[in-house]
């Protein structure tokens, strides 16, 4: 695959670049063998990949802190391992096994992490907008300088409940950051036939909320964007807006075979704007890494993969009883 040759000068480390490339190979990886999976039958329901958008989340991840908070629809896999989210869980969680993140109950897109402060995972669109509103008030009231990544596609730009939460956002100065992950799709309508505004991040301004473009499929530009809005709202300024222009790979879901668009403008995409083939050709035109060195960081992410698979298989099931679990908060808090 030829990648897309470029000028640009890395704006973060040697370290740092080889650790976006492992993350986002993780991500492709960990993709297409759920692809597999499913095709198997071993994961049912609905599976939306992240394959070709991996670039957004690995950079906007980079800019992040401990205490921040995450919130996505349902292509959520990527978001899971770009946070830290164990491997294993989530691909045992896909299968629907005891193993996973909601102990198999959740499946695709219903798994969650308190310690990673990953909050979904949602099925319904656009309804996490508002929740992600509601993490980054929670911050706000208690006090400290969190941010609330909150993640949807250009599709869900167009329901109303997003722009009630832009309006409460910028009424409280909320440190929220909405991420618009344009894939140009949405689930199978090109977004020049399904949204009146060639430029989403600009419905914004109508609620005074700064925001900008962003090339999705170049890690380092993302990682730059998220640093300015991160700043923004570290500093009491309120909500950002980044329109994040991506592009994914496969269908809208496993199901859906993409008849909306070309096969030669996908292959386009995969020959000329791949992500992670435009961080390897830097890696290795800067000598940060030899071909050898990128094998080896593959082989041994295909082996975190694979066992993943295999530690879903061997998970069992839920047992029935499960099925009464987790329906009520652990911690009652105590009366004054």
């Amino acid at each position: 695959m030829a990648a897309r040759k470029t000028t640009r000068k890395p704006n973060v480390s040697a370290d740092e670049l080889k650790a976006y490339y492992k993350d986002m190979l993780l991500i492709r990886r960990f993709e297409e063998k759920a692809g597999q999976l499913y095709g198997m039958g071993l994961i049912g329901g609905f599976c939306h990949l992240y394959i070709g958008q991996e670039a957004v989340v690995v950079g906007l991840e980079a800019t992040t802190k401990e205490g921040d908070s995450r919130i996505t629809t349902y292509r959520d896999h990527g978001h899971m391992l770009a946070c830290g989210m164990d491997p294993n869980g989530v691909m045992a969680e896909l299968t629907g096994r005891e193993g996973g993140y909601s102990r198999g109950k959740g499946g695709s897109m219903h798994m969650f992490s308190k310690e990673k402060r990953f909050y979904g995972g949602h099925g319904i669109v656009g309804a996490n907008v508002p929740l992600g509103a509601g993490i980054a008030f929670a911050d706000k009231y208690k006090g400290n300088d969190h941010v609330t990544f909150t993640y949807f596609g250009d599709g869900a730009a167009n329901q109303g409940q997003v722009y009630e939460a832009f309006n409460m956002a910028a009424l409280w100065k909320l440190p929220v950051i909405f991420v618009i992950e344009n894939n140009q799709y949405a689930m199978g309508t090109s977004q020049q036939r399904s949204t009146s505004s060639a430029e989403i991040w600009e419905r914004g301004k109508a609620f005074g909320i700064p925001g900008e473009a962003v090339d999705g499929m170049d890690v380092l530009a993302v990682k730059e964007a998220g640093d300015k809005a991160v700043a923004h709202c570290r500093a009491a300024k309120g909500p950002y807006i980044l329109e994040i222009k991506t592009y994914r790979y496969r269908g809208h879901s496993m199901s859906d075979p993409a008849k909306y668009r070309t096969r030669e403008e996908v292959q386009k995409m995969r020959d000329e704007r791949d992500p992670i083939e435009a961080v390897r050709n830097l890696l290795l035109t800067g000598k940060h890494a030899s071909e050898e060195d990128l094998k080896a960081i593959d082989k041994d992410i295909k082996k975190v993969v694979n066992d993943s698979a295999e530690f879903a298989k061997e998970s069992p099931e839920p047992a029935l009883d499960e099925l009464w679990t987790d329906i009520y908060a652990t911690e009652v808090p105590q009366e004054a």
